[in-house]
């Protein structure tokens, strides 16, 4: 039986903005007599943790929360993250527009695209496909003009044209999304605790795969 996403519950923005956290590629690595290494992933896309025990600076804000951790029956629903250091189509304190990244090239036949940013240092890039984008932030354009007939699924980052963009046509987006995460830890000493909020333990959160 499938788990429950929660798609309408985002984790409290105010202590999201000061949680540390961010990708991470697990990697085997065996260190040789010579000194030199082998090192190898398992997988092709990067998990992203966080640590939100620093975003809590109110008991507000810490009831926050508790109220998710219960109604996301602790580690066993997901629910969406944003991180601050990286939410948007471009950098996180850029307006976003339907032009900064790349949906792909019409063929005349193919209605569905997925949402993916596209990262680069000098010839290297990295493509990250963006399965949880905000509803009603995301632009789509068709060789540079603003797109009609589309629809977004916002549980999936899947694009839906009406009718499919003619060959050739090259297809752009813009806009913000989350990371879905769940709890990666038990908040039962916290739920109890007497200490002041700078003794909270460890908060941590895990993105899941779709």
């Amino acid at each position: 039986m499938a788990i429950p996403f929660l798609e309408e519950q985002l984790f409290p923005v105010h202590v999201s903005s000061g949680s540390a956290g961010g990708p991470d590629w697990p990697a085997e690595i065996i260190e040789k007599s010579s000194g030199h290494e082998e090192r190898n992933t398992r997988i092709a896309q990067p998990l992203r943790f966080y640590d939100a025990r620093y975003g809590v600076r109110t008991p507000d804000e810490l009831y926050q929360v508790l109220e998710l951790y219960y109604v996301a029956m602790g580690r066993l629903k997901g629910f969406r993250l944003k991180d601050w250091s990286d939410y948007r189509s471009r950098g996180p304190h850029q307006p976003v527009s339907r032009t900064d990244q790349d949906l792909g090239t019409g063929d005349g036949v193919r209605r569905t695209f997925q949402l993916v940013k596209r990262y680069a240092r000098g010839p290297h890039e990295f493509f990250r496909p963006i399965g949880k984008p905000v509803a009603g932030t995301v632009q789509i354009g068709i060789g540079g003009a603003a797109a009609t007939g589309w629809t977004l699924d916002a549980a999936t980052g899947i694009v839906t044209f009406a009718v499919a963009p003619a060959a050739g046509a090259a297809l752009s987006w813009g806009g913000e999304f989350h990371v879905p995460v769940r709890f990666d830890c038990r908040l039962d000493q916290i739920s109890h605790r007497t200490a002041t909020l700078g003794d909270i333990p460890s908060i941590l959160l895990k993105e899941i795969r779709p």
